[in-house]
């Protein structure tokens, strides 16, 4: 495909003859002499012209007439003027004024599996971390602030923002979200944990069209973190929602204008463009109802992201530039530069590296591997593209299913003693050096990643040698012996054991699962190495399907002080690593179905609670965190191998592409490297 490049100061001279904008054109390698705003890397606009002592004259992408018409319910565009919010955020670009135009090729698994790559590129949330993944910055809110106990949280969002069709954005949106989204049981049969505070409901405010009050039950100050990392947006488009949901219009409003487009209910018509669930990539219209699509008022819902998507089927989707979007360049030019992003559905490791290693993509993180670094490495200057070797914030854990369906596996899995013997059977140095060629750190599983200074190296290598005469005497102990003489211990019933390692390589090192499947049947534990598709794994794990789950897990202080799900059964989310799922089960059912869980289980969750409610720092919250730690390593639920390095594969057409500080889910993939300032040169 032809890239139309063209920088968006070349196009201001070329319509109208003007000289470019009168603010310098800073980016964060040249300040050209303007200081730096309250954030990293980032100005609101009068700030930066007061600074400058300048002003910011405005262009946009001339492609842009072009891609408004290819979204389906987007009216003629009016003038710029109009279309950007009056204080539209001003980013600073990493080391050039990028040129617009071209297409960005990525890949991922399938519609809901691999895509938070993708996603990252294009996602705004109210906040951001920076880069530095320690300062949070604005984004879709220009600010915030705080009450004195950590109660009431307010941002303060953009006036004149508008969503990608023009309709404005306001503090109503959020209020939606919350209210008729993300808490409402017709759409999500249980309010994800983040929603919520000590298990209770807040109560949204809309003090104006740009004020939303979140009043908390009691403190949570990782609330503000949790906005700052996470693919959940803290805002739907109500415009939109809004005509087919009961408590918005009435039930009977809302079942009408669902019937005028093919639906049955209000519901039915929200859950075609949002899902039940608040994962950003669930199949839009196109996808879910492409019989209905047509008489939709949006093929997709409109967003606020820098692109929206356009078509999707089973092999990809495709998006261009919002034609709204709220961030402009130093020089003026509304961003993002690039104008379109393609999408493609690999579900094959090798198809996926082919590809890579043949320069079809331009951007890759997740689902990368070590164990792929070798052949990419050979290939890379051939192909035009760098690979950065990184360190991760999670550890390559596995769990046995201590509420398996078998009752003689769930008597064994659910001994201490056999899951220590598991533990200390495992050759951590072996897999660090064979798997990821000596970079990674041998560790036990703490869900606290990178190390907060409450977990000490005894937790770190709890059970964590590797002692496999240790292992042996301890399933010795437990009655698991070898009563036939095939070199494979039976359960002390009798029965034979043969261990499913089923995985999928978006969530873990092939090389590492065999290896752990090997360590285990040296000491005479059977186990079966079977790779898998995401998809094919997470609907098992969630299943109660797998004898041992195993995924990368683990997530920094900052992002567990705003969730708490590591902590709480199945301690983790769908897309996540999940054990003991019918603890969970019997949690959600009160009692009614399930499997009770452990006193100490029940414990960890009100520990993780207090946790959030403390100043994070504090004497309380270290000896909170060091509670929860301790009582994780001691039960050994999840079993640590190596926290390791990974690959970021990106293309050398790409500019302004800085140099990530970690390959890591736990700050959502690029989004602390701000996509929207990305351009493609040839």
């Amino acid at each position: 495909m032809k890239r139309i490049l063209l920088s968006g100061a070349a196009y201001i001279a070329l319509v109208s003859g003007a000289s470019a904008a009168a603010c310098p054109s800073v980016t964060v390698a040249d300040s050209m002499g303007v200081a730096a705003g309250a954030y990293p890397q980032q100005y609101e606009l009068a700030e930066i012209q007061s600074l400058g002592n300048c002003t910011i004259e405005f262009a946009a992408n001339p492609g842009i007439d072009g891609m408004n018409g290819r979204i389906q319910g987007n009216p003629a565009l009016p003038a710029l003027a109009d279309r950007l919010p009056s204080e539209p955020l001003v980013v600073a670009p990493y080391d050039k004024i990028g040129a617009y135009g071209g297409t960005l090729d990525i890949m991922s698994n399938a519609t809901e599996a691999g895509t938070s790559d993708m996603m990252s590129i294009r996602h705004v949330n109210l906040v951001r971390y920076s880069d530095d993944l320690q300062t949070i910055v604005p984004n879709v809110a220009k600010s915030w602030e705080w009450n004195d106990d950590f109660t009431q949280l307010t941002f303060y969002l953009r006036k004149g923002h508008k969503w990608s069709d023009g309709a404005p954005f306001t503090a109503n949106d959020v209020k939606f979200w919350y209210d008729n989204l993300a808490t409402d049981t017709n759409i999500r049969e249980k309010p994800k944990d983040y929603v919520l505070v000590g298990g209770e409901k807040m109560d949204l405010v809309v003090v104006d069209d740009q004020t939303i009050q979140f009043n908390l039950p009691s403190p949570k100050p990782g609330l503000l973190s949790h906005f700052a990392n996470h693919y959940a947006q803290g805002f739907q488009p109500m415009h939109l929602l809004g005509q087919y949901h009961p408590d918005v219009v009435g039930a009977e409003t809302a079942d009408a204008n669902a019937k005028a487009i093919g639906f049955e209910t209000g519901y039915d018509v929200i859950k075609a463009y949002y899902g039940s669930s608040d994962w950003m990539d669930t199949p839009t219209p196109m996808l879910a109802a492409p019989d209905k699509v047509a008489a939709m008022p949006f093929a997709a819902a409109p967003t606020l992201e820098s692109h929206i998507v356009i078509s999707e089927t089973t092999e990809g989707r495709h998006f261009v530039a919002n034609p709204y979007f709220f961030m402009v360049d130093t020089a003026g030019n509304q961003l993002p530069y690039i104008s379109e992003q393609d999408e493609l559905f690999v579900s094959e490791t090798e198809v996926r590296l082919l590809k890579m290693v043949n320069a079809e993509v331009d951007y890759k993180t997740q689902a990368l591997n070590l164990d792929d670094v070798p052949l990419l490495l050979e290939n890379q200057e051939k192909g035009n593209f760098t690979i950065d070797i990184k360190p991760q914030i999670r550890t390559g854990t596995f769990a046995f299913n201590v509420t398996s369906e078998d009752p003689a596996k769930r008597d064994l899995f659910g001994n201490l003693k056999f899951r220590q013997a598991m533990s200390v059977a495992i050759n951590r140095a072996e897999i660090n050096e064979v798997a990821f060629f000596g970079l990674g750190t041998p560790n036990q599983y703490v869900p606290f990643s990178p190390q907060p200074s409450f977990v000490t190296d005894e937790m770190l290598q709890h059970y964590a040698q590797f002692d496999p005469d240790m292992a042996k005497s301890l399933l010795d102990e437990i009655g698991m012996v070898d009563t036939d003489g095939d070199g494979m211990r039976e359960m002390a019933n009798g029965e034979s054991l043969v261990l499913n390692l089923q995985f999928a390589t978006q969530g873990i090192s092939s090389k590492l699962v065999e290896l752990v499947g090997q360590s285990w049947k040296d000491v005479g534990v059977n186990a079966v190495v079977k790779e898998v598709t995401t998809d094919e794994y997470r609907s098992a794990q969630s299943a109660n399907q797998l004898d041992v789950t195993m995924y990368a897990k683990g997530m920094p202080l900052a992002v567990i002080l705003g969730n708490s799900e590591l902590f709480t059964p199945p301690f983790e989310n769908y897309f996540g690593m999940r054990t003991a799922m019918l603890w969970s089960e019997y949690i959600d059912s009160k009692g009614a179905s399930g499997v009770k869980p452990p006193e100490w289980v029940d414990t960890m969750g009100e520990d993780i609670l207090a946790f959030q409610s403390a100043i994070a720092g504090s004497d309380e919250s270290n000896a909170l965190g060091a509670k929860l730690v301790q009582s994780m390593v001691d039960n050994l639920l999840f079993i640590g191998t190596v926290k390791a390095a990974a690959p970021v594969y990106h293309s050398n057409k790409l500019v302004n592409f800085p140099e990530f500080q970690t390959a890591s889910y736990s700050y959502y993939w690029s989004y602390p490297y701000r996509g929207a300032q990305w351009s493609l040169e040839e």
